[in-house]
């Protein structure tokens, strides 16, 4: 009986093993991967965002001065 039970006990214990090695640990990197992937898009698009923001308002900015002292005096002519 003693024997059946190791064999048991070594079996169970090697099943664990391959439980934590094989699954767990590679859906653990998985997701860690996976999660650092999405944070490095996201971050990509608030810069984009951001690059799109600061395009729109320096192009909505008013670019045309006013020239004041060059002034030409327009006459109709009536014939």
């Amino acid at each position: 009986m003693n024997i059946l039970r190791l064999l048991f006990e070594l079996f169970l214990i090697y099943m664990l093993y391959k439980l934590v090695f094989d699954f767990i640990i590679p859906v653990y990197q998985s997701s860690k991967k996976i999660k650092k992937q999405f944070g490095d898009i996201h971050s990509k698009m608030q810069e984009d965002m951001n690059t799109y923001n600061r395009q729109q308002t320096s192009a909505t900015a008013p670019t045309e001065k006013k020239k004041e002292g060059d002034y030409i005096e327009f006459e109709e002519v009536k014939e």
